[in-house]
């Protein structure tokens, strides 16, 4: 599988395991800022249909060798990964490093 030409893209929501769907169902977060179970979601703006399954399965994979543990949700039809808030920073590392590009929201500051 070739990820090089994979873009993902954080979704705009924080988000949860709904209770007794551990890795299996989310739902959106309004106010977490306590919660240690807080997901972040990443979503594939390059792939579609069931590429887009096969590239999130070797990126949960991928992040697995870090011992970063994630899921694979449907979410509006579309395969998410999810990961713990406090592991997004590691997560999104080992995605570029592994050649996957991560979309930015056009607003984003520039760090120079």
């Amino acid at each position: 599988m070739n990820l090089h030409l994979s873009v993902v893209h954080r979704l705009p929501h924080q988000y949860r395991c709904l209770q007794g769907y551990t890795g299996v169902k989310v739902e959106s977060v309004i106010e977490a800022r306590h919660d240690d179970n807080v997901l972040i979601g990443l979503t594939l703006l390059s792939h579609g249909d069931d590429t887009a399954w096969q590239v999130m399965r070797e990126l949960a994979r991928t992040l697995a060798e870090m011992d970063v543990s994630c899921s694979i949700v449907e979410c509006d039809g579309k395969p998410c990964l999810f990961l713990h808030r406090e592991d997004e920073c590691a997560g999104l590392c080992r995605i570029k490093n592994i050649g996957v590009a991560v979309a930015e929201p056009a607003g984003a500051p520039h760090i120079a």
